[in-house]
């Protein structure tokens, strides 16, 4: 399946999943307001690192083998075993660590114990939400795009329906549980899918680990692991202090921010996973590597810039529409965050080619690099410039970025050691 097809088919999932967070953003800025916000972000970036440890690591391992071996049945199912039976062990795992320690990290996260409930609902439905996202890499991997497509509409959907009612009854605390479940439903559907599928059986998930496999899967659970910590951790970094320096509504305009940029950004990230990912993976050689990449700024980049440019000039309505008239401080933020965004689209499309061919030492270096310029910068930016210097700090983070990813990648190109 082509790029066009691609985006055309993950399109009208992203249509209808950028429509259900838009209405959702309405819904959480009337009901659970700007300070609200603040402790979402805070409780989305633990579910983004425990998710991870748990297993979701290997995911782009997953994608990766089974698009590499497309043609060898009996080696996909060899990845998919030895991934299903990683999964259900660390799910396990965690599910556990997170019961026995539901109330500290209550009080680590929100500061007080009153919403350790909610690490229970999440420890409870752990496994069914990682085992959602194998699924979902399998499809991906086995370019199964329609089925992929479905899977992502319902999820939006089981996201819009639970957490509108559990936010509109129970306020901040319904919405945290939303974020702790959802997903987790999601997995019946995607399963049902796979189930409908000749290639699923199963037998083909769980059994013994292969090590030549699981020796595979380490460059790119390291390299998953570093991301999940470094950019949720800074981003709970610059949201305490944030909220530290103007104040837990501030912080919460930033988190509405970093949502909008999320929703609207959403076309182009998803296709860089969906199509990018698993064609970059199955591609060796060099001309054929440097004709993708050139297709990505050909396509990709541009629609990023579109969309920054339309949100800009929109942002008042944005605003007004999406939230509420409380959240207009973050007017201010809407310019520097529209161009650090398309900056950031165009170091990604470089960034999956480290991806998809493990260039595992490179990927470590920059994650953690950029997660700590990323705070320096905030906290420089913010003494010269105020609360905007968030924005300006996203932008200068990205467009450094970049410049350091056309260095080292195409220079890989260059020379031609493409790293498997």
């Amino acid at each position: 399946m082509n790029l066009l097809k691609t985006s055309i088919l993950n399109g009208v999932a992203v249509l209808i999943k950028t429509a259900t967070m838009f209405i959702l953003n309405k819904i959480l800025a009337v009901y659970v307001g700007p300070a609200g916000y603040a402790a979402i972000g805070q409780f989305q970036n633990f579910i983004q690192m425990v998710t991870t440890f748990a297993g979701s690591a290997i995911n782009t391992a997953v994608i990766k083998y089974t698009a590499e071996y497309y043609e060898d049945e009996k080696q996909q199912r060899t990845i998919w075993k030895t991934a299903g039976s990683i999964v259900l062990f660390f799910s396990l795992l965690f599910s556990f660590i997170i019961l026995i320690f539901q109330k500290q990290l209550s009080v680590y996260i929100f500061h007080t114990a009153i919403y350790q409930s909610v690490f229970a609902w999440f420890a409870i439905f752990l496994t069914f939400f990682t085992f959602n996202a194998l699924f979902l890499a399998i499809l991906n991997g086995k370019k199964e795009v329609l089925k992929l497509v479905i899977a992502n509409i319902f999820g939006s959907i089981f996201s819009l329906t639970i957490t509108s009612v559990l936010a509109i009854k129970y306020s901040l605390y319904g919405a945290l549980v939303a974020l702790s479940i959802y997903q987790s439903l999601a997995f019946f559907v995607t399963l049902l899918l796979c189930y409908k599928s000749e290639w699923f059986k199963f037998s083909y998930l769980f059994g013994k680990v292969d090590k030549e496999i699981a020796r595979k899967f380490i460059a790119f659970v390291l390299m998953a692991l570093v991301s999940a910590i470094c950019v949720p951790l800074s981003q709970m970094v610059i949201r305490s202090y944030l909220t530290n320096e103007y104040g837990v509504t501030y912080a919460g305009y930033w988190e509405a921010m970093i949502r909008l940029s999320a929703a609207y950004l959403m076309l182009v990230t998803t296709t860089l996973g969906v199509y990018y990912l698993p064609r970059l993976s199955e591609l060796s050689k060099l001309e054929a590597i440097k004709s993708e990449i050139y297709l990505g700024y050909k396509f990709i980049f541009p629609l990023a810039i579109a969309g920054g440019v339309v949100v800009y000039l929109l942002r008042d309505w944005i605003i007004t529409i999406l939230f509420t008239k409380t959240f207009l401080p973050m007017r201010d933020l809407f310019l520097w965050q529209m161009i650090g965004d398309s900056l950031k689209i165009g170091s990604w499309i470089l960034a999956y080619l480290m991806l998809s061919k493990a260039m595992t030492r490179l990927f470590i270096t920059t994650e953690i690099l950029f997660a700590l310029t990323s705070i320096i910068l905030t906290y420089i930016c913010t003494q010269f410039f105020g609360f905007e210097g968030v924005s300006i700090a996203h932008l200068v983070n990205y467009g450094v970025y970049w410049i350091i990813m056309s260095y080292f990648v195409f220079n890989v190109l260059k020379k031609g050691v493409i790293h498997e």
